[in-house]
């Protein structure tokens, strides 16, 4: 993937103006996107960023690579095809809660469960912001929309529990403001080969200010965050004075020191165990517990492109068909006089 040439992040930029609201999240992502993109060093004529329909969906725009913005929850399904047909190239699909999870979600679940090699970016903001403030799949039970005047009965959908449910072998959590670990995450997703879902959890500065403020705000993010590393404990507060132990069947958040609790109690985190039943219950933790942040899974498994490409070789190397005229000749056929 890597090449001799040294890639800036303004090589990944388009001459566009980017369309987004001051303020809003998505400009951090883009941002992020275009510096991890020449951390790897992909060249940008084998890149192709595919999008949906939202606010997010504008992103390929703003990338001086192949893209194409699609239909209202398509992108999985025209990001499998590129893919499929082109397995050289590397696929970004930018997607958003409401485009990716509503109308959306038989083909992302189905992008999943195959292991296409895709770079999944999920842009979560809780709301449908490109059409002006409805509620989306994500948005928490209760809210007051323009679509739910009297709030939401529905309870949302985790993108990590569905990712997981559909049998995912890369997940991650970042937060907008986080520019560093979110430029680091995405290079390692595309590092990653097989379909890798990175949520990002994005502000609207128009119909849904602060929603993610009770757990990124810089007053309280170290209490309420925890930023997993594979190999490293499960640590978090101002001081890391604080961690995640597994206590029967059940995750607790506990203070060193305290109540007998000493650093050897402390989880590691190993976020390339097969078993996703422990990775399950830290993409849930939220209320009392923090908010899991980074790679939370990370496990290789086989990739449905790369069965396609093999299939495709091995069929054609005993198949005497080699041509239209060749297909249509073989078989039952006959002469009509």
């Amino acid at each position: 993937m890597a090449t001799d040439i040294i890639y800036q992040p303004k090589d990944y930029k388009s001459d566009q103006y980017v369309r987004w609201c001051p303020g809003c999240g998505d400009h951090a992502v883009l941002n992020c996107l275009h510096k991890a993109m020449a951390e790897i060093g992909v060249e940008p004529h084998k890149m192709a960023v595919i999008s949906g329909i939202g606010c997010s969906s504008r992103l390929p725009y703003y990338m001086n690579t192949y893209g194409f913005h699609t239909i209202h929850g398509r992108g999985a399904a025209i990001a499998t095809g590129v893919k499929t047909a082109r397995p050289d190239l590397s696929v970004w699909l930018m997607t958003g809660d409401g485009d990716c999870l509503a109308i959306g979600g038989n083909h992302f679940i189905h992008a999943v469960r195959r292991n296409v090699d895709l770079n999944i970016v999920l842009f979560n903001n809780k709301i449908y912001g490109l059409t002006k403030g409805q509620y989306s799949p994500t948005s928490d039970c209760g809210v007051i929309t323009k679509s739910s005047p009297y709030g939401t009965v529905e309870e949302p959908f985790n993108p990590a529990e569905l990712t997981l449910g559909a049998r995912g072998n890369f997940f991650a959590r970042l937060i907008d403001v986080d520019l560093k670990n979110t430029t680091a995450v995405l290079a390692e997703s595309a590092r990653h080969k097989g379909a890798s879902v990175v949520e990002v959890l994005v502000n609207c500065v128009i119909f849904n200010d602060g929603i993610h403020k009770q757990v990124i705000d810089k007053e309280y993010r170290a209490d309420r965050t925890i930023f997993l590393r594979h190999g490293e404990k499960m640590l978090f507060g101002k001081d890391n004075e604080k961690g995640i132990v597994l206590e029967g069947l059940k995750l607790k958040a506990v203070t060193i020191g305290e109540n007998g609790y000493t650093l050897d109690d402390i989880l590691i985190h190993d976020a390339y165990k097969q078993d996703p039943t422990l990775h399950l219950m830290l993409a849930l933790m939220g209320g009392d517990m923090p908010v899991a942040l980074g790679i939370i899974r990370q496990v290789e498994a086989p990739v449905y492109d790369q069965a396609v490409e093999e299939q495709i070789v091995e069929v054609q190397a005993t198949n005497p068909v080699r041509t239209l005229n060749d297909y249509l000749m073989s078989g039952d056929i006959w002469e009509v006089k």
